[in-house]
């Protein structure tokens, strides 16, 4: 667990969008979401209290979907202008 939340923290503080708000967030994100996937597994793989479990498999089921989102915004910000982008949509519906 202290190696995932490393991880996250050392990915969460290093964004490369100087002065791009959008950017910043995702790029924090991304880690951020990261690091509750890989200590959400290894609660699968060791953990023994169902409700945690199943809480787990939530949090590695829907911050997944959230990761590759939000990659995917970066890779359209990088291309193309804010004003096309569609709504996004996800675990929460559209946003």
């Amino acid at each position: 667990m202290d190696a995932a939340m490393a991880r996250m923290m050392t990915g969460m503080h290093a964004p490369s969008s100087a002065n791009d708000p959008d950017g910043t967030f995702l790029e924090m994100m991304i880690p951020h979401h990261q690091g509750a996937v890989d200590m959400a597994q290894l609660v699968l793989e060791h953990g023994r209290d169902p409700l945690t479990r199943q809480l787990a498999e939530h949090i590695l089921a829907t911050q997944s979907v959230e990761i590759l989102a939000m990659r995917e915004r970066l890779r359209l910000l990088a291309t193309e202008p804010p004003d096309t982008f569609p709504v996004l949509s996800g675990t929460r519906g559209a946003q």
